[in-house]
């Protein structure tokens, strides 16, 4: 486990090692005031900022205010009351149980396709092929007919001008803050002719792709380095273990809308919170077991929780599972991995495998 633990760790010093590092130094503290920016680290106080205490969804340097700003109007954040509890709906209904089912095939059939190279001794890169399954799971989710690679480069693009436009200093920011305009608009204009409103397309296509292109390969990369969890790769508890510690989306930035407090520290309307749920599931502590995995109520955190959970999630876990059943009879191995620099989320921008 510790190859493979050494191995993820590259994705976070390489990508993002100012951000990574602030909250590995601060992490024994369970909440950390610095400023108006409070440090979320402990699990409870986690589920307690996203479940008790009123979140401004759409404010600068979240999220949501990203996807308000840069996705348009009628995106899934930006609606306030019964449109916004309307959309959650029908986002869940596309992504429930029956919603999966049809679009279970169209990955698989990806995979399939992609990792074939392996069996006759080849090579694979998990990353594009990462992207292809999302691009093709987001736009059978949308109803789109478009290149899924196009969509999914897109979409990729959105969120890591996203975070570039919040860099510090005045110039980065303008140059930022135009890079991400023109960004959102070319995936805007991708998504406008679905009958889903073009907002909520892009919404939900930033989400899916940059989560899927970041977890898959990463979680693929842990197991390599770890053979022995290939025996449970039909185990749906390893896709869960995997997904708790590789963290795909292991930050989420949230703005207070009223007062309240975590672990005894006063949280006020407009602060700033980081709630780091990689160390609220223990991702870096408690290596993947999928014979004793973490509870449930942890693992879950991943994707948020209460009203504020990802609606995604068991799409996630399922493309997870297929991803690893795929690769476990191959029993691959790294051969070179580069991390991606400018990605929204931590992520490898190669990762090739072979077989063992």
């Amino acid at each position: 486990m510790s190859a493979s633990r050494a191995l993820d760790r590259r994705v976070y010093l390489r990508s993002h090692p100012i951000l990574f590092g602030l909250l590995a130094a601060t992490r024994r503290r369970p909440v950390l005031r610095i400023g108006r920016t409070v440090l979320v680290h402990d699990r409870e106080a986690v589920v307690t900022a996203l479940t008790r205490i009123p979140l401004d969804r759409t404010a600068t340097g979240t999220t949501g205010g990203a996807v308000d700003r840069l996705a348009g109007s009628g995106g899934l954040f930006d609606q306030q009351g019964d449109a916004h509890r309307q959309a959650r709906r029908d986002v869940a209904e596309r992504l429930g149980a029956a919603g999966v089912e049809r679009l279970r095939p169209l990955w698989r059939e990806v995979i399939d396709e992609r990792l074939a190279p392996l069996a006759r001794g080849g090579s694979v890169d998990l990353v594009p092929v990462a992207a292809e399954i999302a691009g093709t799971t987001a736009a059978a989710l949308l109803d789109l007919t478009i290149d899924p690679l196009t969509l999914a480069a897109a979409a990729q693009q959105v969120g890591a001008t996203a975070v570039r436009s919040h860099r510090p200093g005045p110039r980065r920011r303008r140059h930022g803050e135009r890079e991400a305009e023109r960004a959102a608009w070319h995936l805007l204009t991708l998504v406008e002719h679905g009958p889903a409103p073009s907002g909520l397309a892009a919404t939900l296509a930033v989400a899916a792709v940059n989560t899927t292109v970041a977890a898959l390969p990463r979680a693929a990369a842990w197991a390599c380095r770890s053979a022995d969890l290939w025996a449970y790769a039909q185990d749906p508890a390893l896709a869960d273990e995997l997904l708790r510690v590789t963290a795909p989306t292991p930050l989420l930035p949230r703005v207070a809308a009223a007062g309240g407090a975590l672990d005894g520290c006063p949280v006020h309307v407009g602060d700033r919170m980081l709630l780091i749920t990689r160390h609220a599931v223990d991702a870096h502590r408690r290596a993947p077991d999928p014979a004793d995995p973490a509870p449930a109520r942890t693992a879950q955190l991943v994707f948020g929780a209460g009203p504020h959970a990802c609606p995604g999630a068991r799409l996630a876990r399922h493309q997870m599972t297929d991803f690893l059943a795929a690769l476990a009879p191959h029993r691959p191995v790294v051969v070179r991995a580069r991390a991606d620099r400018h990605s929204a989320l931590p992520g490898w921008r190669s990762l090739i495998v072979r077989a063992r």
